[in-house]
């Protein structure tokens, strides 16, 4: 340890939020060069390098085979499949001295497919799936968590080749299995979620999320089985409703009643229902007025109607939109479009329609999925101080679509079924997309099948965030002294800590890691000539699963060892440690 590259800290960085980030900084481990960009010190590559020992072991048993590509790639690939504007400003993009554009790859699905045609050309060559593990680059607005989400990242890509839809599917349900295999090792908790396609595309896609606190990702799940990420989720609509007698659409002042809260209170007061129940936020349509920025640089206002006990999500409306950026309405949105009422939006007015496909605004408007044929609904009339009552979908007004965008909810059930859903929250591990024809018929992908015929190839992608994983390993197995490595990662299988200033600590620490080494053991020595107390603070931090302290107890032949996990300690016989540090280790 004394001539290892380590300086442990005893203070948080004042950037990190999450204790992953805190303690691989303080425990030597990583350290920031710049915002989203971290060095690796031995430490780190030596965890880094046993989760990719993992991912490689599982990926080859799968029959992946392993490639590697530059970081630097030509933009023009990226173009010819759309994802260079679908990516927006969350590539890294630059020209070099001739003026030719590059892209920093977010992820590779163009090389490997533009590689595959390059050197196959026969269904006899097929089914393919290759992999690599390396660094990828995605300009976050805000990067932050330390490895969790920064600029550059550590990321294992696989690439599934087949000659049909079958294929695919026997290809992707491989690379699932091996998933699972990979986190089960690890020691990670998951959970397999139905997840939106984004700038990937394709016509299935899973996530494997690790619940936790601190994720940034919300997903679903029943006591069925059903799971989804919440920009997944789909809304089980009611059954449409008989709309004859109903009663007839009627506008009515509404006065200082710009939200759904005065609303309903003014209902209450002025308006009480004949059925003798109060009006709830559950009875009005709140009208969400969203601004798309679509890749063309065009901007358009669209107006969605959600049930007014619901808030907007921007997640879900960015998922509904894509690839358009979504943002809230501005006022200068509202000032171009005086049509739009703010605070007493609807799509009727007294006068006829004024929102959708049958009106002259050419705002388009659309629904939540439980604004089905003949509910009954309070709005706003598009007049200052006024809404409407009894405004009946499929007879007052029209729409353009559907669109998930309202907030999901514990407690709604889920569209499979299978019971109500509860929330959580969780950080993606890895992703598994069926891309099928997307990228392959955009660069002329094609093999010559049995009959001679050139037909497009399907493909697969398959990723998984090394450097995030080992951030929610750290997350995951620490407490307040430090880290807490499962052997399976650890940087080190024992710690030999000589505690005191007698040379013969320090000649008895040396003689057990060799002693330990010759048993097929990876072993660290601290031979440090300082404070026990601070090789015991370092040996908590650091975290690796056995340490071994050889301190005042020597002189009667015993040593103490601790395991960091359980944060135990016993005194062993020095005759015996070799061979119980050897059985922890095999066991």
């Amino acid at each position: 340890m004394s001539r290892l590259f380590l300086r442990t800290l005893r203070e948080d960085p004042a950037d990190a939020e999450f204790r992953n980030h805190k303690l691989l900084v303080r425990a030597g481990y990583i350290r920031r060069v710049a915002p989203g960009g971290f060095a690796w010190l031995p430490l780190g590559l030596r965890v880094k390098a046993k989760i990719e020992t993992v991912v490689r072991e599982e990926m080859d048993a799968a029959g992946a085979q392993e490639v590697h590509f530059p970081a630097l790639l030509s933009a023009e690939p990226y173009k010819t499949t759309g994802r260079y504007a679908d990516y927006g400003d969350d590539i890294f993009t630059l020209e070099d001295r001739k003026g030719v554009e590059y892209v920093l790859a977010p992820t590779h699905e163009e090389a490997f497919a533009l590689l595959v045609k390059d050197l196959y050309s026969s269904y006899k060559d097929l089914p393919l799936s290759i992999y690599q593990i390396q660094e990828k680059f995605r300009d976050e607005t805000r990067p932050r968590a330390g490895l969790m989400r920064g600029r550059e990242f550590t990321m294992k890509d696989a690439y599934s080749f087949d000659i049909d839809d079958e294929g695919l599917d026997a290809s992707y349900d491989l690379q699932r299995a091996a998933y699972e295999r990979v986190f089960r090792r690890l020691g990670l908790e998951y959970a397999i979620v139905s997840a939106h396609a984004g700038a990937m595309g394709g016509s299935r896609s899973e996530e494997f999320l690790h619940p936790t606190p601190i994720g940034d990702d919300t997903f679903v799940r029943s006591s069925g089985g059903y799971a989804a990420n919440v920009e997944a989720f789909r809304t089980l609509p009611p059954a449409p409703r008989e709309i004859a007698g109903l009663p007839a659409a009627t506008v009515f002042d509404s006065p200082d009643t710009p939200t759904i809260a005065t609303l309903v209170a003014l209902l209450n007061d002025r308006h009480p229902r004949g059925d003798g129940r109060e009006w709830t936020a559950a009875d009005t349509l709140k009208n969400v007025v969203l601004a798309l920025t679509h890749t063309n640089g065009e901007r358009e206002l669209v107006v969605v109607g959600i049930p007014g006990d619901r808030d907007a999500d921007l997640k879900r409306a960015e998922a509904a939109f894509f690839p358009a950026a979504v943002e809230a309405a501005t006022e200068a949105d509202f000032a171009a479009h005086p049509v739009l009422v703010k605070g007493y939006i609807g799509p009727w007015s007294a006068a006829g329609p004024v929102l959708g496909g049958s009106s002259t605004s050419g705002i388009r408007f659309l629904v939540d999925p439980r604004v089905v044929e003949g509910t009954e609904w309070v709005t706003g009339a598009n007049e200052p101080e006024r809404h409407v009552l009894s405004l009946v979908a499929g007879r007052d007004f029209e729409n353009d679509g559907v669109a998930e965008v309202a907030e999901v909810r514990a407690g709604d059930p889920a569209p499979d079924g299978s019971g109500p859903i509860e929330l959580a929250r969780g950080t993606e591990l890895g992703h598994v997309f069926a891309l099928g024809r997307k990228y392959a018929d955009a660069l002329g992908l094609q093999v010559l099948d049995r009959n001679g015929k050139l037909v497009t190839v399907t493909m697969g992608s398959y990723g998984i965030g090394i450097s995030r994983v080992m951030a929610l390993l750290a997350e995951a197995n620490s407490d307040d002294k430090g880290l807490a490595w499962p052997r399976s990662v650890a940087p080190f299988d024992a710690l030999i800590v000589a505690a005191g200033k007698d040379e013969a600590l320090f000649e008895a620490a040396e003689r057990i890691g060799r002693e330990l080494e010759q048993r097929g053991a990876d072993v660290l020595v601290d031979d440090r000539r300082i404070s026990p107390g601070v090789k015991f603070k370092d040996a908590e931090l650091i975290g690796v699963p056995t340490v071994v302290v050889v301190g005042r107890g020597l002189t009667d032949g015993v040593v103490e060892v601790w395991d960091r996990a359980a944060d135990t300690r016993s005194e062993v016989a020095l005759v015996s440690v070799v061979d119980r540090v050897a059985a922890l280790l095999e066991g």
